[in-house]
């Protein structure tokens, strides 16, 4: 079970609840004001009924969608992005919610506009509430060291590694390393991992134990799950980064044989795609109209003028379920054949001057767009790989996870590119972690982090990136 830890914090999530339907009962009062304008040809006794069936009718309704679209479910780890999501999603549930209750109840008259004007303004404020207690929490853990998490970290894996840094550099997150344990000798290292057992034995005030499950015996994993429950502190287990672990996976049992096979994403979904497609389409059109089209004149001058071949450079790529297609770039090199194993590396001399420039601002991908709207690829998404390098990375990646990238149409760019994890694939953790980011972005996709991704790609667009040679 998961304990509550804490002094006055876990008091947070009921006041927002109770304040919330305040609100929106509180502001219905004064935009309906069903007693004295809304109500034709019944008493005021029967007006008094439908004030108190709205009330109980709100509240209930509120309670309800905000359950199911665990509207009050916001952690400390929890990005703003995910919040506003979560409160876009809230107001168009709880738009209808309202509406059906004007159309139950018919001799309720009230505009439809004035009805959008209370929803608006009632989310204003609880959004505006919401996001306070938001940023407020991250003030109070950065500056007044406030609300915060005391944590033991058990193991040394790669994933370990990256959550020591993530809780010591990310103070806003709210986490205190009281102790880190393992078999691996690091300086910073409280002991080993036998050191941890008596630790936590005489530390009864630790929050949270996080253990790398993968350095760690089955009997030492049941040690740490029954210290923790007599302690009432969290566990968790944190696997190493270059196993990829998905929600996706879902499990049937022919008699007694599993067979795993891959779920439906939200991107995939019917509506999903209809608004994904939707944005795309407008998005390039304006980009091709605005930007591409007086561009593509420059360019063709100056790349002419530097090197002899065509203005685009044409190559294959895998797409959605593997279906081949040509994409297009401004051309960059001197040479105009793919060949396999042919990355452009850092230094690279087959790369002309002006295609540097091209490539580190990544210019040289906006005839992409005219792949967007043939409806190949979209203006996010995990970036499109040549078919033998797509052999080739199958083969270092778990196939269901490979699989899985390929679910979708490539984008123009993506969450791995603004992570840095773009170009040139040096490693094969490079790859691993293009499609970890690749992976998290289609199960988590929303219209906002897809907004965000392209604000974050133009900015590094101006700064530049290392990767990007």
């Amino acid at each position: 079970m998961e304990f509550k830890r804490g002094r006055y914090s876990w008091l947070l999530r009921p006041f927002l609840i109770i304040f919330d339907i305040s609100v929106v009962n509180g502001l219905a009062f004064y935009y309906f004001n069903f007693k004295a304008n809304d109500l034709t040809r019944f008493s005021a006794e029967y007006s008094e009924n439908i004030t108190l069936i709205f009330i109980i009718y709100a509240a209930i309704f509120w309670i309800f969608s905000s359950t199911i679209l665990k509207f009050y479910r916001v952690f400390r780890y929890t990005s703003v992005i995910t919040v506003l999501s979560l409160i876009i999603k809230q107001f168009l549930v709880f738009s209808i919610i309202i509406f059906a209750f004007v159309g139950l109840f018919r001799s309720v008259k009230l505009p439809a506009s004035k009805i959008f004007e209370y929803i608006v303004f009632a989310f204003s404020i609880i959004g505006a509430v919401k996001l306070l207690s938001y940023y407020g929490l991250k003030t109070v853990r950065t500056y007044l060291k406030g609300n915060l998490r005391r944590v033991v970290i058990v193991g040394n894996n790669e994933s370990a590694q990256e959550l020591k840094a993530l809780f010591r550099s990310q103070k806003q997150l709210g986490y205190k390393v009281l102790a880190t344990f393992s078999d691996t000798y690091i300086k910073s290292n409280t002991g080993s991992i036998a050191d941890s057992f008596p630790y936590l034995e005489r530390n009864t005030g630790v929050d949270e134990v996080y253990c790398a499950i993968d350095d760690l015996t089955e009997k030492q994993v049941n040690y740490f799950v029954k210290i923790a429950n007599i302690n009432h502190s969290n566990i968790k287990f944190v696997p190493n980064t270059k196993k990829l672990f998905s929600k996706r996976l879902k499990t049937d049992f022919y008699n007694y044989l599993p067979v795993l096979s891959i779920e439906e994403v939200a991107l995939n979904r019917d509506f999903n795609q209809l608004i994904k497609r939707a944005f795309d389409v407008i998005f390039s059109l304006f980009i091709i109209v605005f930007v591409l089209s007086w561009v593509t004149a420059i360019l063709f001058l100056v790349i002419k003028l530097e090197s002899k071949g065509p203005l685009f450079y044409k190559h294959k790529r895998n797409g959605k379920n593997y279906e081949e297609f040509t994409c297009y770039k401004f051309r960059s090199l001197r040479t105009t054949t793919e060949i396999k194993g042919t990355y452009v590396t850092e230094n690279d001399n087959r790369v002309t001057r002006i295609g540097k420039f091209l490539r580190k601002t990544s210019i040289d991908e906006l005839p992409q767009f005219l792949n967007v709207i043939k409806n190949e690829m979209s203006v996010v998404g995990p970036r499109p790989h040549m078919p033998s390098y797509t052999e080739d990375y199958s083969k270092k990646i778990d196939k269901f996870n490979f699989i899985f990238r390929h679910n979708v149409r490539p984008g123009i760019t993506g969450l791995a590119q603004i992570k840095g994890y773009r170009g040139e694939i040096k490693t094969d953790e490079d790859i691993i972690n293009r499609i970890k980011y690749d992976i998290f972005y289609i199960e988590n996709w929303s219209l906002l982090l897809d907004i965000k991704i392209i604000f974050q790609t133009i900015i590094n667009m101006f700064k530049g990136q290392d990767e990007a040679y």
